[in-house]
Formats: structure tokens, sequence, C-alpha cells
């Protein structure tokens, strides 16, 4: 780490009977209403977002153009503090990372470095509330959401380690995104933000287990950025017994708030499948996918499964995958498998937080 990272023993100042907000907490307008109401010019404004987000620079002290007296009123107004990276675990192609939270808590991100640039998934939420059955986030119960400023954090870390820019943020670690809706949003909008990380919006891609009210709230954000729905399984006996979200939003229901989605926003929509051995992973059920959203303005993403400490839910095998995706292409559905990373590293959702808890 550079010296740009030394606030880490820094700034840790608390209001009396509440907690400091995080600067990172903060779209633009905000933070320009904020100084506003500390009699400061909104053009300063511009000047903090460059600091932080164009300059890296994360000191008060060190931002040259403040004044004396601004800057006092940020140290005591505006935490500065970041999260930690604990660990990071190095392949070829990819680094995942563990971090750990303010209040000992931690969350894990992975980026994965692509011929057209580095791809990075984060995460939106302390453990999962939806124990979806093979999936290693959820063995570990909800903690909390994060804010905003967290999940900015994870970004800004990641890319000064590397010393690189992050080209694609995929919201699709810990957590179910649409559980932390107005968070997520907003860190949408920061990294977005000309003035913040400048992250194009189709850049962007939320994924969700199927949270159908946020889904349609989703739509009506007017924002291009991309949806994935986690689907997994094309009708309610398999996805009942892997994913219990379909207990309260079922499969009928499901690919009817995608099509509205699709006539809401005109976008396509990433449907993802892991294939799961004996669980999901026939012909007959690849054919029973492609009935069921034929003529929608989908694609599916064939996910080869992360093998987790589950005894029960394995990969299945190479020939298994050829032969579901060969169905689904010979339906006239648009498929693609997902490129594996971090297959050596433990890349799956919470296994390295697992080994912390």
């Amino acid at each position: 780490m550079t010296n740009k990272l030394s606030f880490f023993s820094g700034f840790d100042i608390l209001l009396i009977g509440e907690k400091m907000q995080n600067i990172f907490n903060y779209k633009y307008d905000e933070l320009e209403n904020f100084l506003l109401s500390i009699n400061e010019k909104k053009y300063r404004t511009k000047q903090l977002y460059e600091w932080l987000y164009k300059h890296k620079i994360y000191e008060y002290s060190q931002m040259s153009n403040l004044s004396k007296e601004l800057i006092n009123k940020l140290e005591n107004n505006l935490s500065n503090k970041f999260i930690k990276i604990k660990e990071v675990i190095r392949e070829d192609e990819v680094n995942k990372y563990l971090f750990e939270l303010e209040d000992n808590q931690y969350v894990e991100a992975v980026l994965m470095k692509h011929g057209y640039g580095n791809s990075l998934c984060i995460s939106s939420q302390v453990g999962c509330a939806n124990n979806c059955a093979f999936c290693e986030s959820g063995k570990l119960p909800k903690v909390r959401n994060l804010e905003s400023f967290e999940m900015v954090q994870q970004v800004l870390l990641i890319e000064e380690d590397l010393s690189i820019r992050v080209s694609s943020v995929v919201i699709m670690g810990i957590g179910e995104p649409f559980d932390n809706y107005d968070n997520v949003m907003k860190f949408i909008r920061i990294i977005n933000s000309p003035h913040g990380l400048a992250l194009g919006i189709r850049h962007i891609t939320v994924s969700t287990c199927g949270i159908i009210p946020r889904i349609l709230d989703f739509a009506r954000e007017d924002l291009q950025v991309n949806l994935a729905i986690s689907l997994h399984a094309p009708n309610d006996e398999i996805r009942n017994k892997i994913m219990p979200i379909n207990k309260r939003y079922n499969v009928a229901d499901l690919i009817k708030t995608i099509k509205e989605y699709s006539a809401i926003t005109n976008r396509r929509i990433a449907i993802e499948y892991v294939i799961l051995e004996g669980v999901n992973d026939s012909i007959n059920l690849a054919k029973e996918l492609a009935k069921l959203i034929k003529g929608m303005n989908v694609y599916v993403n064939l996910i080869p499964y992360n093998e987790t400490s589950s005894e029960i839910y394995k990969r299945a095998t190479k020939e298994t995958q050829d032969k579901f995706f060969e169905a689904l292409h010979q339906e006239g559905i648009d498929v693609t498998v997902r490129r594996e990373f971090g297959s050596k590293i433990n890349a799956a959702c919470g296994q390295l937080r697992s080994e912390r808890s």
C-alpha cells in the first residue's frame, strides 16, 4: 500500500451520541447539500470529489486547495475511515480479497482480469438471509447490510492494491443486493458519477435471487444497469429445494416480472443457471427451461459450480454441461458459459469468510 492509505491509523472520531457519517456515503448532490449546510460554497463539492475519486487522496489535510477552516469542519463532521484488507489470495488472473469492517465483520470481493478489462465482484451484505442451499454465503446468517461507503471502498482499495482501474462491477458477492436496495442504489450512483469513479452505467451489473417488488422498483430507476436473475431451475419443485426464496416468489411470478421489467426498460436480462450434478442438469430440464423463456428478451448464463463445503451439491461433469448447453442452443436460446476463475483459491462467494467465522 502507498502512503495514500496511511489514514488507517488516523481518524476515528465520533459525534456525541451518534456515529459520524463517512464521506464515501455521499452522492455528489448530497455532499453539495452538506457543504451548503455548513456555509461552504458549492464548488467545494467538485474539489472534494476530485481529491477522493480522481487523485485518490483521502487525508483532508493533504487536499491543498481546501481552506484550513473547511478542513477543520470536515475532520469534525465527516469520517474518512476505511475498511481494511485483511487477506488477499492471488492466482494468475484473479485476486480474492477478505475485508475487515469497523465492527470486525468480514466480507469478500473478487477481481477478475479479462482481455477487455478488470471485472470486480463485490459484496453488499454481511451474510445473507436467503439461504440458497448450494451457496456458501447463505450458510452464515445475515448480520447487517453494508453501507454505501463500504461498497465504494472495496473498489477503491482493490484499485489501489493492484494499481489498476476497475472497468466493470458486479454486485454478486456475499448478500442479496435487493435486500439492501437503498444503499446499493446510492453505491451505483456514486461509482457512475462523472465526478466520482465515472464507471459506465452499462458496466455495472446487479444480481438478484428474485426479489420481485425490488425488480419492479429497479425497472423504474431509469438506469441502464445490467440485471441478472439467479434462476437455477425451471420449475417450482426443484427451485423450492435449492432456493427458499421461491416459496415467496415462485417461478411463474418471477417470469411474469422479468417480462414486465423488459417491457419497462427494453433491456436484456441474464438468466443465471448454476449446473448442479443430478439436481438441475438433465436434458429434459434444459428443454423445460427453453420453453419457459423462449421469446423473452433474455439470455442464459450457464455457471460451472464452484464446489463448497457442501457434501450434497457437486459440479456437473464437463460432458453434462456441454449437453445442457447444446440442448438450449438447439431450442434457439442464446446461451453462454461463464468463464471460470479462481477454482484453486476457493472462489465461491463466502468461502474465505467462512474460514474466519
